[in-house]
């Protein structure tokens, strides 16, 4: 399963890697050549030890007009280390591979999107022994998509919007129009795209709603990642009972319970925590003394 977002942000290209050209040529205008295959290849570019250098995702392109390497980088915030290691991946590459190398950096964060988007030079002046020119995905450039119909049309490019875009206002719609997307083509490709939007929402909330929302999806439920669903909702119940397990009997022992102390266990999600504060609360004559252990 995909643990994270970095690792959903650019391993989604593995699982569909015309979605990368796809990108290329629909968000960011850039007239590159439909390939006749893609493959994937080794990310590691570790030379000598110590030093390890490892690309996020690479892939190979074959097309009418030659051979390209797609460098996909997975970017979550500002690393001007990055502007090293970029350009020694490109040389790198094209030393190993003989062809040319293409460099694609994918983010959330407008941010990051800009300061990726800047020209690496090397040189003086009036004159650049190199520069590189990162292409950039991010939430400026991929389209936010709203509308089911239009998510039904593109259902891979929806997929990539709400990955990009799984934050703010129009959070509900991207996620909603994005579903009615996914029953349109085979299970097995949405519940894989399910599971790589779920490791790109940050937000609590929007990761709640999109969960919700693969509950009316039958085929959902057998992917992996509803197992993961079903356990956390089976840890949260467990959670639920103890903290109630705790107010009932203070509630027993007519021990007065102050905002303070309500406000402490309401939040507890520790449930090692809130069973140790039950057996506290068998014994305890004051609320303050589950959490001192008196």
């Amino acid at each position: 399963m995909v643990g994270s977002s970095h690792e959903a942000l650019h391993r989604i290209f593995q699982k569909d890697p015309t979605l990368l050209t796809q990108a290329l040529q629909r968000v960011l205008h850039v007239p590159f050549p439909k390939p006749r295959e893609i493959a994937a290849l080794n990310v590691d570019l570790t030379e000598i030890e110590p030093v390890e250098r490892r690309v996020d995702t690479l892939m190979r392109a074959e097309t009418d007009e030659g051979t390209y390497l797609l460098v996909v980088e997975s970017q979550g915030k500002v690393d001007d280390r990055k502007r090293g290691s970029w350009p020694y991946y490109l040389a790198y590459l094209y030393e190993k591979y003989r062809c040319e190398p293409v460099l694609i950096v994918i983010t959330q964060s407008s941010t990051t999107a800009k300061w990726a988007s800047r020209p690496i030079r090397f040189g003086f002046r009036d004159w650049h022994s190199m520069t590189v020119r990162p292409l950039v995905l991010g939430p400026d450039n991929v389209p936010m998509i709203t509308d089911a119909d239009r998510a039904g049309r593109d259902p891979s490019l929806a997929v990539l919007s709400a990955m990009t875009h799984g934050r703010g206002p129009q959070t509900p719609a991207i996620l909603e129009s994005l579903v009615a997307a996914l029953k349109t083509i085979d299970h097995d490709t949405a519940a894989v795209y399910a599971q790589f939007v779920d490791s790109c929402l940050t937000n609590p909330q929007a990761k709640q709603m999109w969960r919700d929302l693969m509950k009316t999806v039958q085929y959902f439920w057998r992917h992996p990642l509803a197992e993961q669903v079903r356990e956390e909702g089976r840890e949260e119940g467990r959670i639920e009972t103890s903290r109630r397990m705790v107010f009932h009997l203070l509630e027993w022992r007519r021990i007065p319970v102050p905002d303070t102390a309500r406000a402490r266990i309401e939040t507890c999600t520790d449930l090692d925590q809130l069973e140790t504060w039950a057996e506290r609360a068998v014994h305890a004559t004051d609320a303050h003394e589950l959490f001192t252990g008196r």
